[in-house]
């Protein structure tokens, strides 16, 4: 089954620590929690459990329809912290309890001073997916 891990910018229930955000860190603690990243996606790449991954940047707005020969209309660009997405994974696992288990292990990256930002993530199932992992 597979499930994406959204990565939300200061998102979700109230944070169990006050993290920094990513912008105030030093850039040795960018660097150490992206790498963290790296190591957990090659970690799943050996187990045939990653699919993708990618970290977005901050600008963005909302596009919606707006009728037949009508231009797009937008709204923003607002980055809203609440709402931000910092970025997502998606993986492909035997169950439910495995993709909480690496949603757990990945909210363990480090933060400013290399502890834990314990940040929420967030699991979503591909709507109607079929689970592809063999054993």
């Amino acid at each position: 089954m597979k499930y994406l891990l959204l990565k939300h910018y200061r998102g979700g229930p109230t944070p169990a620590v006050d993290f920094e955000p990513m912008d105030r860190w030093t850039p040795e603690e960018v660097d150490a929690h992206m790498q963290y990243m790296s190591d957990f996606a090659a970690r799943l790449e050996q187990t045939g459990e990653f699919v993708d991954a990618q970290a977005l940047a901050p600008e963005g707005t909302f596009v919606r329809y707006d009728g037949e020969g009508r231009p797009p209309v937008t709204d923003g660009p607002f980055a809203e912290t609440k709402d931000l997405i910092a970025g997502w994974m998606v993986i492909d696992v035997e169950s439910w309890e495995r993709a909480v288990e690496l949603a757990g292990e990945l909210s363990a990256a480090p933060g400013a001073g290399g502890e834990p930002i314990h940040e929420w993530l967030e699991v979503r199932p591909f709507l109607g997916a079929s689970p592809t992992v063999t054993e």
